[in-house]
């Protein structure tokens, strides 16, 4: 298990989301996924193949959106990589009054001296009662 397993998830968190949130870098975050084993889940819907995700990327109609990171949970996989969490909200600028939670969970294995995401599941938490 690598020891870094919290440096790691963390320093992931800050620059994935530093490349999804900006609307004009969004599509390059598909770099960050294994080009053929990735597997996103995104509110429901299933993408496999970094090609699938790159698409599904574009899409996302979040432009006016705010992030707020609530916080980052991380633990060491047994073969080195690193599972992640992530709950936070999301804020739309042009709403202020509309903030919407998030869970977020990706699973980071090592590959070629790197580290790439090879699940992504997103969620917004909504409690319809």
């Amino acid at each position: 298990m690598n020891p870094n397993f919290d440096t790691i998830g963390k320093q992931f968190v800050e620059q994935y989301y530093a490349v999804f949130d900006n609307k004009d870098t969004r599509s390059q975050v598909a770099v960050m996924y294994h080009p053929a084993n990735a597997l996103l889940t995104f509110e429901g819907q299933q993408f496999h193949g970094i090609n699938a995700i790159a698409e599904k990327m574009k899409n996302i109609p979040i432009d006016n959106m705010f992030r707020q990171i609530t916080t980052i949970d991380c633990q060491p996989t047994i073969d080195g990589g690193v599972l992640v969490n992530v709950i936070g909200q999301l804020k739309n600028n042009s709403e202020h009054d509309k903030v919407m939670g998030f869970s977020q969970t990706f699973v980071l294995k090592p590959a070629d001296n790197s580290f790439f995401i090879f699940h992504d599941i997103f969620r917004l938490v909504i409690h319809n009662m």
